[in-house]
C-alpha cells in the first residue's frame, strides 16, 4: 500500500477518471476527499466508494471555476483530512464544438475557466497545505489537446496545453520546497466526452475526428484504471524528485521510471518544446 496514511484531494471525481484515480488510492492506502458540481452524482460516487473504504472517503461539492467554491473546498480538506498530500486536478469539460467563429464565445470562455484556471486556483489554494506535507505532490491531467491541434475543439485543446505548461513551470517554482508537480495523460478514455463527441456528429467535430470517435468507442478505449494507478505511482515515495512533466499513461514505462529519473533530469524529455528543423533531419538554417 504505498499510500498508507497519505490524504489525497481529487478533483472531478463523481465518474470517469477521477473516480477511477479515487479509487486506486484509496485501495493504496490513501484518505480521499473528492468534489464535483453535480451534488446527486457526486453522493452516489462517495457511497460507492465508501462502501468499500468505510471511513476513508470524504466529499464536498465544488466548481472549481469558481474561486469561492475553491477557497471553501481547500478549508474543507483542512477540515476532514487534516491536511492534504496529494492534490488531483482532474476538473475538466469539453466546451463547445465547431469553428471557433461560430461556437457560443461565452462557452468557449467557461472551458478556460474550468479547465485552466480552475486548475491554477486549485493549486494555488492548496498550496499552503501542501507546503505542510513531508513530501506535496501536484498531478494535473492534460488531454490530447496539450500536444497536437484538435479542429472544432479549440477551447478544450487550448485549456489543455495551458494546463501542462502551468504544470511545468510550477514545478520550477516549487522545485526547491519539494513538491512535484507533473501532467498526467491518460489515454483516450470512453467517458461522457466520447459521448458528447459522437452525439455531435462529423458535421460538427469533423468527419475525421468522428470516426477516431467511433473506432475508439468499438475498441473500449484506455483504461481508465491505467492513469490511477501512474497518478498513484508519481504520488507515492517511487516518485519523489520526478517533477515538470508529461507522462502517458499507455505509451511511457512509468511503472520504472524511478530507475533512471536521475538520468531524466539532466534532459527534456516527456515535456513540451520547439522542434528545431535539424531534429528533423533538415538543414534549413545551414549556410
Amino acid at each position: 500500500m504505498r499510500l498508507l496514511g497519505k490524504r489525497a484531494v481529487v478533483t472531478g471525481a463523481s465518474q470517469g477518471l477521477g473516480l477511477a484515480i479515487a479509487r486506486v488510492f484509496l485501495a493504496e492506502g490513501a484518505s480521499v476527499l473528492i468534489c464535483a458540481r453535480n451534488a446527486a452524482e457526486l453522493e452516489t460516487a462517495r457511497q460507492e466508494l465508501d462502501a468499500a473504504h468505510p471511513g476513508k472517503v470524504f466529499a464536498e461539492r465544488c466548481d472549481v471555476g469558481k474561486a469561492a467554491d475553491v477557497d471553501g473546498f481547500a478549508a474543507a480538506a483542512a477540515r476532514l483530512l487534516g491536511g492534504v498530500d496529494i492534490l488531483v486536478c482532474n476538473a475538466g469539460v469539453q466546451g463547445p464544438k465547431g469553428p471557433i467563429d461560430n461556437v457560443d464565445w461565452d462557452a468557449w470562455l467557461q472551458v478556460i475557466q474550468i479547465n485552466l484556471t480552475g486548475t491554477v486556483y486549485c493549486c494555488r489554494a492548496f498550496l499552503p497545505q501542501l507546503r505542510e506535507s513531508s513530501r506535496g505532490k501536484i498531478l494535473v491531467i492534460s488531454g490530447g489537446g496539450a500536444t497536437k491541434p484538435m479542429p472544432n475543439l479549440s477551447a478544450y485543446a487550448a485549456s489543455k496545453a495551458g494546463v501542462v505548461r502551468f504544470a511545468e513551470t510550477l514545478a520550477e517554482e516549487l522545485k526547491a520546497e519539494g513538491i512535484d508537480v507533473n501532467s498526467i495523460a491518460p489515454g483516450a478514455l470512453n467517458t461522457r466526452m466520447l459521448d458528447e463527441i459522437l452525439e455531435a456528429g462529423p458535421d460538427v467535430v469533423g468527419e475525421r475526428y468522428y470516426q477516431s470517435a467511433v473506432k475508439q468507442r468499438d475498441s473500449g478505449g484506455a483504461s481508465p484504471e491505467l492513469g490511477g494507478k501512474l497518478c498513484a505511482y508519481l504520488a507515492s515515495s517511487a516518485g519523489d524528485g520526478i517533477t515538470g512533466r508529461l507522462i502517458s499513461a499507455q505509451w511511457d514505462p512509468w511503472e520504472r521510471m524511478e530507475s533512471f529519473k536521475e538520468e531524466m533530469r539532466a534532459t527534456d524529455v516527456y515535456t513540451l518544446r520547439r522542434i528545431i528543423p535539424a531534429e528533423r533531419g533538415k538543414t534549413w538554417e545551414d549556410v
